[in-house]
């Protein structure tokens, strides 16, 4: 299918999707059309949802979308799922979940893999964010895999982080004390009619309390997603939050601090990919490999050398 930058501007759901794509797979002209779009990006509220699997985050992005629609903001989705280190196809369960929303013109859903990403978001999820954004959507929300301590890489990518929690894990606590707890902007306890919802709210509180006093205390709100309640008091605490950041200062700094750490990554990703080419080409890669198999180097010495060389 051809893609045209005029059908994307003029509102295309289906220029949209294949933008998204050509810059996923980085094909052909994906550097062209970032640059076009990128002027324009920086309007929508950008929204992470994370927490631990079996939270309800897709039950509870659902209501949340349909809420900002009656609202009358336009929503997008972008909901990244684990890949298969094995296949490369990831799950992408939440378009299933959430297809009801599919018919809606003002809402847009994106399932996007991991890719291999540690933190559970492919590099490309701010990119999917930024063309969703200058294509003109009001709120954006990342919701992700909820794969352990490296959901604090959502941070690099929204305005305000959602942390889910669900009562009955065990020893609820642990499985968001590490690094979790220190993201969150709003929390929310979800499926609260459940046993140990009032001990949870306690513990989380007490965490709160622990950290070093700030001038945003993070609302924590309850829900009971799959019936649809609570819903707006999370919405609430969301808007509130963009507030502060606006009335703070602080929303300029996350966002320059991203541009920073998205550069660093850029130059990274564009040094090594030149530096692998220029070794591989050469058929000095599987030489060195061999070698330092063999221990007849190490690979510490090997490294020094291919990074001097390149850079004489």
């Amino acid at each position: 299918m051809e893609f045209s930058m005029k059908d994307f501007w003029n509102g295309s759901r289906r220029a949209l999707a294949r933008a998204i794509t050509i810059v996923e797979n980085e094909q052909d002209g994906y550097e062209e059309i970032m640059k076009e779009i990128y002027h324009h990006t920086g309007r929508a509220q950008v929204i992470g949802v994370t927490g631990a699997p079996g939270a309800g985050k897709s039950t509870l992005s659902d209501n949340l979308v349909k809420f900002y629609r009656k609202m009358g903001k336009t929503v997008g989705v972008c909901a990244i799922d684990p890949t298969s280190p094995f296949t490369g196809g990831a799950i992408l369960g939440d378009r299933i979940r959430m297809n009801d929303l599919t018919l809606d013109q003002g809402v847009y859903i994106r399932s996007m893999g991991t890719r291999g990403s540690l933190g559970g978001l492919s590099r490309k999820t701010a990119d999917a964010v930024k063309l969703m954004d200058a294509w003109g959507l009001d709120v954006i929300f990342i919701e992700t895999v909820g794969v352990g301590q490296s959901e604090v890489d959502i941070v690099k990518n929204a305005d305000t982080t959602l942390i889910v929690l669900v009562p009955g894990l065990g020893d609820d606590i642990q499985a968001i004390k590490a690094g979790i707890l220190e993201i969150g902007d709003v929390y929310t306890i979800n499926k609260c009619d459940r046993d140990g919802a009032d001990r949870l709210n306690v513990e989380i509180e007490m965490m709160l309390d622990l950290g070093e006093a700030k001038d945003w205390r993070p609302p924590i709100a309850r829900t009971i997603a799959n019936e649809g309640k609570g819903i707006e008091d999370v919405v609430n605490g969301l808007n509130e939050h963009r507030k502060y950041l606006e009335e703070s200062g602080l929303l300029e700094e996350r966002r320059r601090e991203r541009v920073k750490s998205e550069m660093a990554e850029m130059i990274h990703d564009r040094i090594s990919r030149h530096v692998m080419e220029e070794i591989t080409e050469s058929g000095k890669f599987a030489d060195y490999v061999e070698r330092v198999y063999e221990r007849q180097t190490d690979p510490y010495t090997v490294v020094d050398s291919i990074v001097g060389d390149i850079f004489k």
